[in-house]
Formats: structure tokens, C-alpha cells, sequence
């Protein structure tokens, strides 16, 4: 049973690195996992499909983002920062990664959107990062730092829900630990993210590289004029409003469904975006966002058929089997696993509560401190996160990047962010939990 987890993550990994389409290579993955668990096939994919409604609110947030974003690009807004953008920051390729970086660390503490200024921001500026030879792995690692690290280390937005499910998760397993503690601990593989960060961006992707089209792939799946003089009119000031609006209604309510749609009905009733075109903009938000969400729904099936035969605790048994009491050791697996589970569930928020009721008992057991567990707990959540094809820290980023039919979602998003922040974040949470 230890070996289910390995196994069925190492094939979904191998197959998506192979360029099968992920959401076939989760399905595949699933069922292995299933299967070597004693199920039936017809079990197993009951189970899967049981467990999908895990992410359907997710999965249907971001489909109605998508229709919103495709009707805020219809008014020509986006094409003024563009082109705002352009005229500052052309050629200056090291600076406008670390801006876009920094955009993204807002969307989760300051204006806690998530993914959703994604599909809105990143299509009009494809040309420009064409034209400035800008390596569409540099953006990708930007983005995902800005949708990872600041929930990681600040406790604000979506930072104060991942922390304090670390301490909830904590408490229920027996730890005594303040919330305080928890929030110095993560500024450990924050900090690793960071060096992540500067790794791709002062070295790795410094050079720069011409996007070409994927094999199959549009060459303009997405119209999007990034030139050209636009002013701003009434439009645009109605699209702010229906903006401000959709943001305002989703923290009131903590439900982006509900802000997605309050969006996309002001953008139609202050007809910003005519009434015919309601289907058009639509289809155009599920062709834009449909994969994430179906990717999102399949992964959470994969998740609850790891979760629900039992495979996760088995290869934490296993593990903790042959651990000993030599805290190097110790965390070093823990974190193995962490990186496992994670990849192959994709949510680091949803991995922290599972991993949590394993670790707890073995690190008091090994003498940890508090802090040290929480570390390795967030870090083991955290893990995976960055360069799991099923995350939405990964899936995000394509979404944008791919508008063009020039961006792969494994080679180019996935390898990338899984180099630059898996390998810190290991490293930091390895030592640090050792120190702590």
C-alpha cells in the first residue's frame, strides 16, 4: 500500500513530462492508484468521480472569471496599461518580471483574487514580451512566485487561511503552538522563494528566448491588439466599477463565484459589453479557463482515492518505520512525502490537514519544536505546489502565457517553477526544521 502514492504520482509526472494532456495522465494516475489499492476499476473511477465534487466551487469560480476577464479585454481597458507598460518598460526585461511578480504578490493579500488577474492582464502583453525577447518561463516563475510565496509568509488574504490551517491542523493533533510561531516559521521557505525568484530572474531566464507555437496549438488562439492609441471613456469607467464591484462582493461574501458573476452581470446591464455577445463571451471564458477548472476537478478525485484507501498514511507509516530518532533523517522524509502528496493533489491548502495529522505525532515523537513541525508542515504543504501540472499556482500562469498557443504547460510552466522553487524550499525547510 506504501507504494500507491510513488507509483501512481511517478506515472502522472512521467506522463505529462511525455506531453499526454494532464487531465488523461491524472485520470491514468487515479486509476493506478485505485487499482493497487485493491479496488476494481469500476470502483476506482466511482471514487474518482465521488471525489471531483471536492473542487466544483473552484472549478466553476474559475470559469465564470474567465467570461469576466474575456468581457474586461472586450472593452479595450487592459490595452491601456499595455500600453502604459510598453512605453516604460521596453527593454528593461529584468524589471518588468519583477513587476509582474509583484502584481501577483497583491493578488493574494492585498486584493485576494488569486488566479483571476491572470487571463486579464497577461494576453495583451504576449506581444510585447515577443518583441522584448522575454523567456516565457521567466514570466511563468514570476507569476507562480506571486501566487505562492505571499500566502506562504504573510499572514493576510489567502496567507492568514494557510496559517491558520497550519495551526488548526496543529492544535488537532495534540501541538502547542500560537499563531505567532506559525508565521515566523513560514518566513523560512518564503525567503527560499525569493532566492527561487532571483535565481530565475538575474540568471536563469536572463537571456531571453523566442516563443515559438506549440506543436497543434493556435497561433492566435486569443485576438488581442497590444498597439494602438485608446483612451479611456465611459466604457472603461463602467468596466472599473464592474471591477471594484466583483472584488468588493467577493471578500464580503469569501466566495469568487459570487464576485465573478456580480462582475459579468454589471458588465452586461451597464451594457459595457453588448447582450448578443453574452455567448460568445462565455464560450470564449470556458475556452480560456475550462481546462484549470476540469483539471481542478479530476486532481480532487485523484486526491480523494489517495485519502480515502488509506495510501497517504501508509507510506507515512512506512516511513516513519524505518526513520529512527535522527531528526536529519527525519525531516528529510517527511518532506519527501510532502513533495509527493502535494504534486499529485496539486493544493497545497488541501494537503496541510492530511499531512498534518501524520507528521504531528512523529515530530513530537522525535523532539521537534513546535515551530520545526509547523515548518515542516507548511513546507511539506507548499511543496509540489510549484510544478504539480494539477495546481493552480502552475495551471494559472499557462492559462495566460498560452493565450497565443505559444506556451506548454509542463515544459514551460511546470520543470521551470518545480526547479527554482522545489529545490529551495526542500533545502530551507530541511535545514531550518533542524535548527528551529
Amino acid at each position: 500500500m506504501e507504494w500507491v502514492v510513488i507509483v501512481s504520482v511517478l506515472v502522472m509526472t512521467i506522463l505529462s513530462l511525455l506531453r499526454v494532456n494532464v487531465i488523461i495522465a491524472i485520470i491514468i494516475a487515479a486509476l493506478i492508484a485505485g487499482l493497487m489499492s485493491g479496488l476494481s476499476l469500476v470502483e476506482s473511477i466511482d471514487m474518482l468521480v465521488a471525489g471531483m465534487g471536492g473542487q466544483a466551487n473552484t472549478a466553476l469560480s474559475y470559469i465564470l472569471l474567465g467570461a469576466f476577464a474575456v468581457a474586461i479585454s472586450y472593452t479595450g481597458i487592459t490595452l491601456i496599461l499595455v500600453n502604459y507598460l510598453i512605453r516604460i518598460l521596453t527593454g528593461k526585461k529584468t524589471i518588468l518580471l519583477l513587476a509582474i511578480a509583484g502584481v501577483a504578490s497583491l493578488s493574494q493579500n492585498l486584493v485576494p483574487v488569486h488566479i483571476a488577474f491572470i487571463p486579464i492582464l497577461i494576453p495583451p502583453l504576449l506581444k510585447l514580451f515577443d518583441d522584448m525577447r522575454i523567456d516565457r518561463r521567466g514570466v511563468a516563475t514570476a507569476l507562480t512566485f506571486g501566487l505562492k510565496a505571499p500566502y506562504i509568509m504573510i499572514p493576510a488574504g489567502f496567507g492568514l487561511i494557510f496559517q491558520g490551517i497550519i495551526l488548526d491542523s496543529m492544535k488537532e493533533n495534540g501541538a502547542t503552538i500560537t499563531a505567532g510561531q506559525v508565521s515566523l516559521s513560514m518566513l523560512i521557505p518564503g525567503g527560499a522563494m525569493i532566492v527561487g525568484l532571483l535565481i530565475a530572474v538575474f540568471i536563469t531566464y536572463r537571456k531571453g528566448r523566442e516563443a515559438v507555437p506549440e506543436a497543434g496549438g493556435a497561433e492566435e488562439a486569443i485576438q488581442v491588439e497590444s498597439t494602438g492609441k485608446v483612451t479611456f471613456n465611459q466604457k472603461h469607467a463602467f468596466t472599473l466599477v464592474a471591477i471594484v464591484a466583483a472584488l468588493i462582493v467577493q471578500i464580503w461574501t469569501g466566495n469568487l463565484i459570487a464576485g465573478a458573476l456580480t462582475g459579468l452581470i454589471l458588465m452586461f446591464v451597464m451594457i459595457v459589453v453588448p447582450f448578443k455577445n453574452g455567448d460568445k463571451i462565455v464560450a470564449d471564458g470556458i475556452g480560456m479557463m475550462g481546462t484549470i477548472a476540469f483539471v481542478m476537478l479530476v486532481a480532487s478525485g485523484f486526491g480523494n482515492i489517495l485519502k480515502e484507501t488509506g495510501a497517504v498514511a501508509a507510506l507515512v507509516e512506512a516511513s516513519s518505520g524505518l526513520l529512527g530518532n535522527n531528526k536529519v533523517v527525519i525531516s528529510f522524509i517527511l518532506l519527501l512525502v510532502g513533495l509527493l502528496v502535494t504534486i499529485g493533489i496539486g493544493s497545497s491548502f488541501g494537503t496541510i490537514p492530511i499531512v498534518a495529522a501524520l507528521f504531528v505525532p512523529i515530530c513530537i515523537a522525535a523532539g521537534f519544536s513546535p515551530m520545526a513541525t509547523a515548518l515542516l508542515i507548511g513546507t511539506a504543504g507548499a511543496l509540489g505546489d510549484a510544478g504539480s501540472p494539477a495546481s493552480d499556482s502552475t495551471l494559472g500562469p499557462t492559462s495566460g502565457l498560452n493565450a497565443d498557443g505559444k506556451h506548454h504547460h509542463i515544459w514551460d510552466t511546470c520543470v521551470p517553477t518545480f526547479l527554482h522553487y522545489n529545490i529551495p524550499l526542500f533545502l530551507f525547510g530541511w535545514i531550518g526544521s533542524i535548527f528551529l
